[in-house]
């Protein structure tokens, strides 16, 4: 019996929106039933590389770039004005542009509701297309995504996208006044995306009421940073630490990922204060990082709070305007060996109600101001910033198994006045001392007395293959 061939149309075009499109049309010949489906599948797919298979060479052929076109033209005129719901355009071989305008004004006038589009049309940047004021006026579309090779600076004209919720911008260019006009122009937006956004102005501002989730994931942008969302629960943000950060409103703000990236010259400039060698950039250096602290004062009402090796490392120069974070209940943060922990102590003593902390990475780089968060340097005011800290659930991940690591965790058991349990994760992929003969017992053992000794409940797991290993011997 053919179980699929008896479904109801309603479901095969649904099975068959998951397809990309060329893989739709491909089952055309299955049937007579299966010729026409393709006209009501509710979400188009269409990729050249799909299509044009370059691996194969086929790019290169006479009429095939022709022939993708064609078939482009041939879908759109199947499915007549049947409703749409997404439609998913990635050409990255010269396209005709104005196949492409006709192409999205085709799927708008249909009430398309997610749109996604990357159009390379040459390598230059006046190859870019040029993207049709028509696809800033729609009625129904709630998702937009504009990836490379697009070209949005001139946003001249209406902007008319009352329905517009998502917002994924990759890889694209745009003057600060436009951008603006675009945010102001967008009343429904909930979730703004900016990926390597190329600003063609220095001073930035993010400014929108009704936007709730905040992501930027950039390598570039050293020029100030301003954010007016008053609305925003959510903000993820890598990049190099800006020029400054002269507007911070986030007062409802609940979960932040500052993942922000230095640069080794950098931090060796910032650790050298008295080398006249690099006195005017580490003047520049030192402002830049100085003014992360006006970020996180934006940021303090947070309830979860994620930050990188590099960020703790900047934070270093912030410890003086530290915040209060008064409601935050979880902080994570990652570690290496080349970063160092001068911010740990003033961090930890600033969250009052904190309760549960995740540490990726014990090693640290050690420094006379690593404080005593840390057993690193001996003092007398050792364990100081942890004894006033609540936290009572510690996870660490990435385990090595090193005495330095043991050191630290009997340090936390020591200080943490109300540590109620504690998971250690030694990761099967990071290094590790654990496949050392009898290193594995010897640890566990230790854990085990740990356990004993502490009111803590401690924990120790071994991620992986690499636990299947281990219990077998």
């Amino acid at each position: 019996m053919d179980r699929v061939g008896s479904l109801p149309d309603e479901l095969l075009c649904h099975i068959l929106s998951f397809l990309t499109t060329k893989e739709a049309a491909l089952t055309s010949i299955l049937s007579k039933r299966w010729r026409y489906l393709l006209a009501f599948v509710p979400n188009l797919d269409i990729d050249d590389s799909v299509f044009l298979h370059p691996e194969k060479g086929k790019r290169e052929r006479d009429g095939i770039l022709q022939s993708f076109m064609d078939f482009v033209d041939r879908v759109l005129a199947l499915q007549g004005e049947s409703p749409i719901k997404k439609f998913s355009l990635k050409c990255r071989t010269g396209v005709d542009s104005d196949r492409v305008d006709a192409w999205i004004s085709n799927v708008l006038r249909r009430g398309v509701s997610e749109l996604d589009l990357l159009i390379i049309l040459g390598m230059t940047m006046e190859d870019n297309y040029r993207l049709s004021p028509k696809g800033f006026e729609s009625r129904t579309l709630v998702k937009l995504r504009i990836d490379c090779g697009i070209d949005v600076s001139w946003m001249a004209g209406s902007i008319f996208l009352p329905m517009l919720k998502t917002l994924v911008l990759d890889s694209v260019s745009f003057y600060v006044d436009k951008f603006e006009t675009l945010l102001h122009a967008l009343p429904a937006l909930d979730d703004l995306v900016l990926v390597d956004v190329n600003w063609l102005d220095s001073n930035v501002t993010i400014s929108n009421a009704s936007l709730k989730t905040l992501t930027i994931d950039s390598d570039g942008h050293l020029g100030t940073f301003s954010f007016d969302t008053p609305s925003l629960v959510y903000f993820f943000y890598s990049d190099y630490a800006a020029e400054d950060y002269p507007v911070v409103k986030m007062e409802n703000l609940r979960e932040a990922r500052i993942f922000l990236m230095v640069s080794d010259e950098e931090i060796e400039r910032v650790r050298a204060p008295n080398n006249d060698l690099f006195e005017d950039d580490m003047d520049n250096v030192v402002l830049r990082f100085e003014h992360v602290g006006k970020l996180m004062n934006g940021i303090r009402n947070v309830e979860y709070l994620d930050l990188s090796a590099d960020t703790l490392e900047v934070l270093s120069l912030c410890c003086e305007s530290m915040p209060v974070f008064k409601n935050l209940k979880s902080l994570a943060i990652k570690s290496n060996e080349s970063r160092g922990w001068q911010a740990m102590p003033v961090l930890l003593r600033n969250c009052p109600h904190l309760e549960s902390l995740v540490i990726e990475g014990l090693l640290h780089h050690v420094t006379d101001k690593c404080g005593d968060a840390c057993d690193c340097v001996s003092r007398e005011d050792k364990g100081r910033s942890l004894t006033s800290c609540p936290v009572k659930m510690l996870e660490i991940h990435g385990f090595g198994g090193t005495k330095k690591e043991m050191q630290m965790i009997k340090h936390f058991l020591d200080y943490f006045p109300s540590l109620k349990e504690m998971e250690i994760y030694a990761d099967e992929d990071g290094p590790t001392n654990l496949e050392a003969p009898g290193m594995f017992e010897q640890i566990a053992h230790l854990f085990t007395l740990y356990d004993q000794v502490y009111t803590c409940d401690v924990q120790f797991m071994v991620c992986g293959s690499f636990y299947k290993k281990l219990t077998a011997q």
